[in-house]
């Protein structure tokens, strides 16, 4: 994802990186081509002559245009679904740090022993977001997990097929066993619990996202009513607007191809196109916040420290 800084309306003109211009290039170059097409046979430069009526390209317009905005709306809906699945696995996260760092009796004798414990369960709690991230975009997560995980552990999570569930019933392990030993009381135990299934219901959720897209045949249909009125729109056009033709044609293209490539980039938040959620920067942000809690160091690699822009 590119996160900018609010860009000059002139700047906004130019910008390049994050627009889904540079992938539409070609296909506006054959609209162009078309068009030009369309001013050949016009001019009879070609043995035939197709010139259509604007009526029709008006009303399919208006129609396409509705169908797109319905789809964008779709489309943007997942990607703000994500985004707040994300920010609840901070608040969890936090939750779940403050809880472990608070609700534990301890005595004098195993206070040392006790912030041992707790250490060790934010720094699992830390790599639950990386295990995530590496399972929504099909990534392999060993290089992550290895520098956050111990040993034995690291080998069950990586034996397993859903790794950030198998995080979560080690920390479900670690909330029994302390329970166990009357470090945490039952009412602890009972909060929680709680907030592991909050967290267990935005991996869920994030996990459904991920697996059931925007129905095939809705997004088949509207790619190919728009390529056709893309490429029929010059002809369309050269009858009043001549010259003005390839102008016109393109820009209506674009507009239209546009909202078409956003909607598609939008409908898979968790991939790592410019437009999709910063899951590199979501996954150190939370894991740095509880680490702070611990007053633990920062691990945020250097490239997420930098101002301007942040690329995922």
């Amino acid at each position: 994802m590119v996160v900018r800084p609010h860009l000059h309306w002139f700047r906004m003109l130019l910008a390049w990186r994050g627009s889904v211009l540079p992938q539409l290039l070609p296909r506006l170059f054959l609209i162009f081509g078309i068009s030009m097409v369309a001013l050949a046979v016009h001019a009879h430069w070609l043995p035939i002559r197709v010139n259509l009526s604007t009526t029709p390209f008006s009303l399919i317009g208006i129609a396409l245009a509705v169908f797109l905005g319905f789809r964008n709306n779709a489309s943007y809906d997942r990607y703000w679904e994500a985004r707040k699945l994300w920010g609840q696995v901070l608040n969890d996260a936090r939750s779940l740090t403050r809880q472990a760092t608070t609700l534990p009796c301890r005595s004098e004798q195993s206070n040392s022993v006790a912030d041992t414990d707790v250490h060790e369960f934010v720094r699992v709690l830390g790599a639950l977001p990386h295990a995530l991230r590496h399972q929504l975009r099909h990534t392999d997560p060993r290089e992550d997990l290895a520098a956050r995980l111990p040993a034995p552990l690291l080998a069950r999570v990586m034996a397993a097929r859903y790794r950030p569930a198998i995080l979560l019933q080690w920390l479900g392990e670690w909330v029994g066993q302390r329970t166990h030993d009357k470090t945490i009381g039952d009412w602890a135990a009972l909060a929680f619990d709680r907030n592991l299934n909050e967290l267990s219901n935005a991996i869920g959720g994030c996990e459904r996202i991920a697996s059931t897209p925007l129905p095939f045949a809705y997004s088949v249909m509207i790619h190919r009513t728009v390529y056709f009125f893309c490429a029929a729109l010059p002809f369309g056009l050269v009858e009043s607007i001549g010259n003005f033709t390839p102008v016109f044609s393109v820009f209506v293209a674009y507009t239209f191809m546009a909202h078409e490539a956003i909607a598609s980039q939008l409908e898979d938040p968790f991939g790592t196109e410019d437009n999709d959620l910063a899951l590199n920067a979501l996954s150190h942000t939370i894991e740095d916040a509880v680490r702070d809690m611990v007053g633990e160091p920062s691990l945020l690699p250097p490239a997420h420290a930098r101002r301007g822009v942040i690329l995922d």
